[in-house]
């Protein structure tokens, strides 16, 4: 890893894009770029939930996001609402008739299109869009269109080769804007997210040359535990940001619930670095070395302990850490089952059993104590089939 400085500079150019308000600040429109994390609390669990937002408010976030998938959830966001004055964001994944409960008490609205799928399905997609619209319009609130590359709409999946991360993902957003666009609803931002920094780079690029007006959330998905998973934010960030491409970010990592802050202090530092004009290149043979990418703490973790179950797969795995292995550790079944499929080996963990894949093959359900063993064998099994083949494969 090199660290580059150059003169000081905070007056990159930004995009033309449109004014969004997110309660009480403003993304776009040259606006200052917006820091955000998610809530790890279980939203049910008001004080929980309401003492990590005041923690993130401390830290330095803009805007804080909470999950909402039941309507016990809802509820409990309007308790919440009213013990805190934070910028809120909603996440919403299968069941966006959700919306209506909680839209008076956030800011914002985010959906995935993939996960309109999963809930009536004989509704048209644009339908449910057209209701989120409606819904958010009357409450006031912007709405985030969130593509992931681990939950891609699958009719825009089929369109496009097997190989191809980029096309659907891009084809999913435009698809999303032109409709939101025919709708009248103005106040919508995009987020165009992959575990791999460089298709973050490259898929933000590409939205931001065809939609200069849209503003844009930027992350990576999965980074995983810091420090890798900062600096696979920083060196999406420091590619996009000087060029005017970003109004709002967030550093996704995987860290226990009171270490949320990391992701807020994290996203801040990138930013002054980017300022000053400071970059961190990746290292020459980061794409000949093993990858561990974990996805962010949330609400949604089924069980907690997700989080040192990555941290102990970091361990396990030193052994593998000259070969071009990505190993992929999801704490939910929402964005696990898909964002495994293109890992070499992936696990999801459900509330009692690890979910272990080899590629898009599932290997099997294994408990908590026994998914490091499997694990290994799998590992293990994986680098002999790579020294077999030799060459380019072999380790660095």
């Amino acid at each position: 890893m090199n660290v580059m400085s150059t003169a000081a500079r905070a007056d990159w150019p930004r995009n033309p894009t449109r004014a969004v308000a997110i309660g009480s600040i403003t993304i776009g429109a040259g606006s200052p770029i917006a820091v955000q994390s998610m809530c790890a609390t279980k939203t049910t669990d008001v004080s929980a939930t309401v003492a990590q937002i005041e923690a993130l408010q401390r830290a330095g976030a803009d805007i804080i996001r909470v999950a909402a998938d039941t309507r016990a959830d809802a509820a409990a966001l309007a308790e919440v609402r009213s013990r805190t004055s934070a910028n809120l964001s909603v996440d919403l994944q299968e069941n966006y008739r959700l919306a209506e409960a909680v839209a008076p008490h956030v800011d914002k609205i985010r959906y995935n299109p993939g996960h309109l799928y999963h809930h009536q399905t004989d509704v048209a997609w644009a339908d449910k869009v057209r209701y989120l619209a409606e819904v958010a319009s009357r409450h006031r609130c912007a709405i985030r269109v969130g593509v992931n590359c681990g939950s891609i709409d699958p009719a825009q999946r089929a369109k496009f080769a097997l190989d191809d991360r980029l096309g659907p993902m891009l084809a999913s957003a435009w698809e999303h804007c032109e409709l939101l666009d025919r709708l009248g609803f103005v106040p919508y931002c995009v987020s165009l997210k992959d575990s791999d920094w460089r298709l973050v780079v490259e898929a933000n690029r590409r939205f931001a040359a065809a939609r200069p007006d849209v503003p844009l959330h930027l992350g990576v998905t999965e980074a995983g535990m810091p420090p890798e998973g900062v600096l696979r934010t920083q060196w999406a960030l420091q590619e996009l940001i000087p060029q005017g491409i970003g109004d709002t970010i967030r550093v996704s990592l995987t860290v226990p619930g009171h270490r949320k802050h990391e992701e807020i202090e994290a996203a801040r530092k990138i930013l002054n670095d980017i300022a000053a004009g400071r970059r961190v290149e990746p290292p020459p043979d980061e794409l000949g070395r093993l990858a561990i990418v974990s996805c962010p703490s949330c609400a949604r973790v089924e069980n907690e302990a997700f989080v040192a179950l990555a941290e102990e797969v970091r361990r396990l795995a030193r052994f593998a850490e000259s070969y071009p292995i990505t190993i992929a550790v999801m704490g939910c079944r929402v964005n696990g089952p898909g964002e495994t499929d293109s890992a070499d080996l992936g696990l999801w963990c459900g509330p009692s059993r690890v979910n272990l894949k080899r590629g898009g093959e599932l290997v099997g359900a294994f408990s908590y104590d026994e998914i490091l063993p499997r694990l290994r064998l799998e590992l293990e099994a994986l680098i002999a089939r790579l020294e077999d083949r030799g060459g380019k494969n072999a380790p660095a």
